[in-house]
């Protein structure tokens, strides 16, 4: 019985598996089975493929056409497999020769024209191809911009499947990919247009050194949101390997840009509070789609109106703060994403939240209860609490120029550059990211300069997680100082920086 096969990519969150598509043809009533757990979405594949092969002038077999994407116990979903599907009919029909297909990764959609439609997730495709050792690829013309970011894999786009076949007869050629693209560089907002506020400017600029989290708390209109948007023009460029993990995410998701599709510097993410826990995290049918927290991934994670979100919301971020990836389980599996980002919380203290805290309406329980959306352990891992105060005058800055935040990030480089080497060694390359055992066993500190933290800890102001999170921000204090270990004062800083609540 006529026999042929091609290769496709099954995508589960960002890692991707090589798919191998047999066609069989038999005899029998016409029909086509498709096998290998096929979504909604895949088992409808055989009706599109029909008519876009016949609708290209290529000629669909009679008889009983079996389908087998293996591995067969993966779960397969989506339309990405529709043309390698129609070249292994066509194979096993003869109406193409198979020769070209060995060793290469189809990915589209087709439409029951012959067109041939982007599909998501074309980048981390690729990228699972690659590892597997296939040598080329072809994927929909209107992704070329973002296949043509893998290197060391021949890639080539097509429009129309007849362009396909014409390509497999050698009588054809396929689109090339364009030149990269390079990123327009958008002018970041800076720090200089932050008027007064120097203690959550200061913050700002110790969460930038060593990658903490923050909490921004003050009446409307002091600077909040101005401040955390500032922040990502202070953290240094995503390295190569970063900028294809964060570009990834951006593909399964589907909101690359055309112009641009790899990103090189952190992104912003702020939803909005009405968002849900699914969109939040990740979630949806089948097999979860990433959520905000992982199209923040090496970023900033900026949640406005932190108490509006609700405590379910707000507290399923606790594991992922820890671990840096989200895992989310589905009865078909499950689904890990990456999720290592800098949380920035900004709030009222008070329902009413009124410009000066004289003003108050709201009795002390109103004010308890709508703190307490923040929960302490989720506080706990945050390791930078800041309260801005209302502006007194205006006038009183006029005289003072603000520092842009090039000069700030000049600090801020600085400053990571003496962690990464520090860190090196031990594979970490920011202070946020140490384990506390490591800092406590292998460089630790004189019982003088943690005395603070002891007593601390005896009146149960902190906890043991609070302890090491203060240890990282008194390392990322020494590193902005130009210091070689921290002493008693950045210990303390450290301390006062939890210390401050949004009571």
């Amino acid at each position: 019985m006529p026999h042929a096969k091609s290769w496709s990519v099954a995508l589960v969150g960002i890692d991707g598996r090589v798919v191998e598509i047999e066609a069989d043809l038999g005899g029998g009533l016409s029909r086509v089975t498709l096998v290998g757990l096929p979504d909604a979405g895949l088992r409808e594949a055989k009706d599109r493929v029909r008519s876009a092969v016949r609708n290209s002038g290529q000629p669909w077999p009679d008889g009983k056409i079996t389908l087998a994407l293996s591995p067969a116990n993966l779960p397969k979903m989506g339309s990405g497999y529709d043309l390698g599907i129609a070249a292994a009919v066509l194979a096993a029909t003869g109406a193409v020769p198979a020769t070209k297909l060995f060793h290469t990764i189809l990915l589209g959609e087709l439409a029951l024209d012959g067109r041939i439609r982007p599909v998501r997730g074309v980048l981390p495709g690729l990228l699972a191809a690659r590892a597997a050792g296939h040598e080329r690829a072809i994927v929909p013309a209107e992704s070329l911009y973002e296949a043509a970011l893998v290197d060391g894999l021949e890639v080539a786009g097509a429009s129309r499947l007849a362009d396909l076949v014409a390509w497999l007869k050698d009588e054809g050629e396929l689109v090339a990919p364009p030149p990269p693209a390079v990123p327009a560089a958008e002018p970041a907002p800076d720090l200089a247009d932050v008027v007064g506020q120097p203690e959550a400017r200061w913050a700002v600029e110790v969460a930038a050194a060593g990658g903490h989290h923050l909490l921004l708390t003050g009446p409307p209109g002091v600077g909040k949101t101005l401040l955390a948007q500032r922040l990502p023009g202070l953290l240094p460029d995503l390295s190569p390997e970063e900028s294809l993990q964060v570009t990834a995410i951006h593909s399964v998701d589907g909101s690359l840009s055309r112009s641009s599709p790899l990103v090189t510097v952190p992104p912003f993410v702020a939803p909005h509070h009405s968002i849900t826990t699914a969109a939040l995290i990740g979630g949806g049918t089948g097999l979860a789609a990433p959520g905000a927290i992982s199209r923040a991934h090496r970023g900033v994670l900026f949640l406005d109106e932190a108490c509006e979100y609700g405590s379910q919301k707000l507290d399923s971020l606790r594991t992922v703060l820890e671990e840096g990836e989200v895992r989310i389980s589905r009865a078909k599996g499950v689904v890990r994403y990456p999720a290592r980002f800098q949380l920035v919380l900004a709030t009222n203290p008070c329902p009413c939240a009124p410009p000066r805290e004289a003003d108050c309406t709201c009795s002390v329980t109103a004010r308890r209860r709508y703190l307490a959306r923040l929960s302490g352990p989720l506080l706990d891992r945050v390791d930078l609490r800041v309260r801005l105060r209302p502006l007194t005058a205006i006038s009183a800055h006029r005289t003072i120029t603000p520092e842009t935040s090039a000069i700030v990030r000049e600090r801020v480089l600085a400053a990571r550059d003496r962690a990464r080497h520090r860190w090196q060694p031990h594979g970490w390359r920011i202070n946020s990211e140490v384990p506390g055992p490591v800092l406590r066993r292998d460089f630790p500190l004189p019982a003088s300069t943690t005395a603070v933290l002891d007593r601390a800890l005896d009146r149960g102001l902190l906890t043991a997680r609070g302890a090491d999170r203060c240890l990282r921000i008194a390392w990322t204090l020494t590193d902005l100082a130009g210091l070689p270990t921290p002493d008693g004062d950045q210990v303390t800083a450290a301390l006062n920086f939890r210390e401050r609540t949004a009571a």
